[in-house]
């Protein structure tokens, strides 16, 4: 229940005057918004910093793998990407919700005009009317909770703008783990095809060692089983280069034969992924988060909304006021008049509403902790991706100088098989034995150079894709403090 009264509450008798009075001093205590203890970040990663990084912004990092391809897939992925249009579309609900809290701490102000004729007395005659009006309206902020619930609705807009960074970086970097997987996809398909064909030259040989009486057919059975099963690798790999294909189709909405000419194999060799730095301190590159930010500004809103659902137990106080001019015809005679009014000032006080308000209050604050919550996950989420990128770099750059060692000694060996088997010291049998250990060493450095392109594109993700806090609107200061803070204890 809820009760107005005007300036003419003065008149009252002073026993209800003074019931008034008491009331409005009993309410609660000033609408205020919560803050929050948060973990601070520690001091440095754990993992080790690639040491091939460099100085370089990432924003600026997809031009420096100067790959012409990678860039115009991911152009048309951002065209065509609904992520990226939902994500403009609550940018712009933001912007409509931001303008209108703005607008409550303002007055309101309406015009209108009214028209009128008739006889409303025998001996006057015809009587018309024409007048115009200007209506205004303002509640005045009391407790401040127009301000709190208008600075959330900002908050909620750099949350929105933030968000549109990360689905652009997220895109990208799912659009380069998709071209760089469809390529090095196709230099494994074209080693399992070569390992195909020479299992068939092993059986061929087979054959003929048999025709010969010098290997028992169990020797041929077996080397039949062998070139059906590097048949079903090569299956299984062709099939998973058709699927990526598909994939790239998908996210970038260009038709599959641009696609696979934009991932065919060039003369030349794929550059290797440029590296960057990565800021030692992980509070810094936490802040290179849009995802981070926007848990952050989440919190802010939902406290706001805490300090919102606080005011509506206290008055609200609202002015009115009218002016315009008037226009009488009677009887052949126009008298011209100007009104103006100011009031009515009423004030609305909450008495009985069954609890309704104190729940919307304890409703508000549950809100709250659970942004809180989601934000500490996401911080601890971030830190654990950036980990991750940075130990498998570490991992891949410790397997991939053993991988080039054996690739180099596999190689030698089939060499010097090849110049055995000119000197028929050497059976075709064992040469392609040592062929297929050649291919299969080659593949297993191709795996790994697509392990390391992940990894740099996971890491470039995982420290923000270049986002800075700076491209957001500006907005009210954030209510998540250290837990060594002194406002806290």
């Amino acid at each position: 229940m809820t009760m107005h009264f005007t300036r003419h509450v003065r008149r009252l008798p002073l026993g209800l005057a003074s019931f008034f009075s008491v009331l409005l001093l009993a309410a609660c205590a000033l609408p205020q918004q919560p803050v929050a203890k948060v973990a601070t970040p520690v001091a440095q990663w754990q993992a080790p910093m690639p040491y091939e990084g460099q100085i370089r912004a990432l924003r600026d990092w997809w031009q420096a793998q100067e790959d012409p391809a990678l860039l115009r897939l991911q152009d048309a992925a951002q065209q065509a990407s609904p992520n990226l249009q939902q994500a403009l579309a609550l940018i712009s609900q933001a912007r409509a919700s931001s303008s209108s809290a703005r607008a409550t701490m303002l007055p309101q102000v309406n015009a209108g005009v009214a028209a009128s004729r008739g006889e409303n007395q025998a001996d006057i005659g015809v009587v018309s009317t024409i007048g115009a009006s200007i209506q205004a309206s303002w509640e005045i902020d009391l407790v401040g909770a127009n301000k709190v619930l208008r600075d959330g609705a900002q908050a909620q807009l750099q949350a929105s703008q933030a968000q549109w960074h990360e689905a652009r970086v997220s895109l990208a970097a799912e659009v380069a783990h998709a071209y760089y997987g469809a390529r090095a996809c196709q230099a494994l398909a074209d080693n399992d095809r070569r390992i195909s064909i020479s299992f068939e030259e092993s059986l061929r040989f087979s054959g003929q060692l048999l025709s010969a009486g010098m290997v028992p057919a169990s020797q041929v059975s077996l080397a039949r089983a062998a070139l059906a099963d590097a048949r079903t690798r090569l299956a299984q790999q062709t099939s998973q280069c058709e699927m990526g294909v598909k994939a790239l189709v998908a996210l970038t909405a260009l038709p599959e034969s641009q696609v696979r000419s934009l991932i065919a194999p060039s003369e030349l060799r794929m550059q290797e992924t440029a590296g960057f730095a990565v800021t030692s301190i992980p509070a810094q590159t936490l802040a290179q988060r849009p995802d981070v930010f926007a848990a952050e500004r989440e919190v802010y809103k939902a406290s706001a909304q805490v300090a919102g659902a606080q005011a509506q137990q206290w008055p609200r106080l609202t002015l009115g006021g009218s002016v315009g001019p008037t226009q009488i015809s009677m009887a052949g005679a126009d008298k011209y008049l100007t009104s103006w009014s100011l009031g009515p000032l009423s004030l609305s006080v909450p008495v009985f509403d069954a609890g309704q308000r104190l729940a919307n209050i304890d409703a508000a604050k549950s809100n709250f902790d659970s942004k809180v919550a989601m934000y500490q996950a996401s911080v601890r989420n971030a830190v654990r991706e950036v980990e991750e990128a940075l130990l498998q770099l570490q991992l891949n750059d410790a397997r991939s100088e053993q991988a080039q060692r054996s690739l180099a000694s596999m190689e030698q060996v089939f060499k010097s098989a090849q110049t055995r088997m000119r000197q028929g010291m050497l059976s075709g049998l064992e040469l392609e034995e040592s062929r297929r250990g050649w291919y299969a060493a080659q593949s297993f450095v191709v795996a790994l150079q697509w392990e390391r392109r992940r990894a740099w594109v996971a890491l470039y993700r995982a420290a923000g894709g270049g986002w800075d806090s700076a491209q957001t609107e500006q907005g009210p200061a954030s209510v998540l403090v250290p837990e060594s803070d002194p406002k806290l204890n």
